[in-house]
């Protein structure tokens, strides 16, 4: 019997292009969130896409699109992004120093 099953809050998807074989950056990308973001987020899903995609949603809402942005983030870039996302104000540590320009 199939139980009830109920999507938790928030939920952050990463989809990624099997054909690329990039289900690895992907899982890394996932449990680096994880770690960072125990209490606030809900779920994480990893999404097989095609096409060269490597997408991060929150909600559904994009919050990086390597289509879009033309590579992958780099990790504290994404950090703050997520942070920025569901847990406004929250201290990243070392990830919340910006680079020299």
């Amino acid at each position: 019997m199939l139980e009830d099953v109920t999507t938790r809050v928030p939920r952050l998807e990463i989809e990624y292009c099997t054909q690329c074989r990039w289900l690895l950056r992907a899982g890394w990308t996932a449990q680096e969130l994880l770690t960072t973001f125990t209490d606030e987020l809900g779920e994480v899903a990893l999404i097989p896409g095609k096409g060269g995609v490597f997408d991060v949603r929150i909600d559904g809402e994009p919050v990086w699109s390597r289509s879009q942005e033309g590579g992958f983030p780099d990790l504290a870039v994404l950090k703050r992004a997520v942070r920025d996302r569901i847990a406004p104000g929250r201290d990243l540590g070392h990830s919340d120093r910006h680079e020299p320009s």
